[in-house]
């Protein structure tokens, strides 16, 4: 499976952008999906992630309410919706797979190569 963002880009406090990330592959092995992001000089964290059968997601505490994360099986993409960003949120976003084999359950953990997401004050 490999995995490509797009989406990324400068963008003003307050401002809005959304993220894609489009699988490729043996996306039939493709489990549950998130978004992590590490900005300058902290530790990568979880952003959001959103399972198989996308009827449960999970946030961020500092994202709650102004991201949204969703995808659309048919088409092997993902996306993370951001509002009201601010410059906290200035990282580098990656997606990631949970890939799965049968009998075996999640084997491993694919990544993208990121995006920038720098926020202007």
């Amino acid at each position: 499976v490999q995995l490509v963002e797009s989406g990324g880009g400068l963008v003003q406090a307050g401002g809005s952008l959304r993220l894609s990330c489009a699988a490729s592959g043996s996306t039939f092995s493709i489990n549950a999906m998130g978004w992590y992001r590490q900005a300058p000089g902290k530790q990568r964290e979880l952003v959001a992630a959103i399972t198989s059968d996308v009827l449960r997601t999970t946030y961020a505490d500092s994202v709650t309410g102004r991201f949204t994360i969703f995808r659309d099986n048919a088409k092997n993409q993902m996306y993370l919706q951001m509002h009201s960003l601010n410059p906290a949120a200035t990282a580098v976003y990656c997606c990631t797979a949970d890939l799965t084999s049968e009998g075996l359950g999640i084997v491993d953990r694919e990544w993208g190569q990121g995006t920038q997401v720098p926020v202007s004050s």
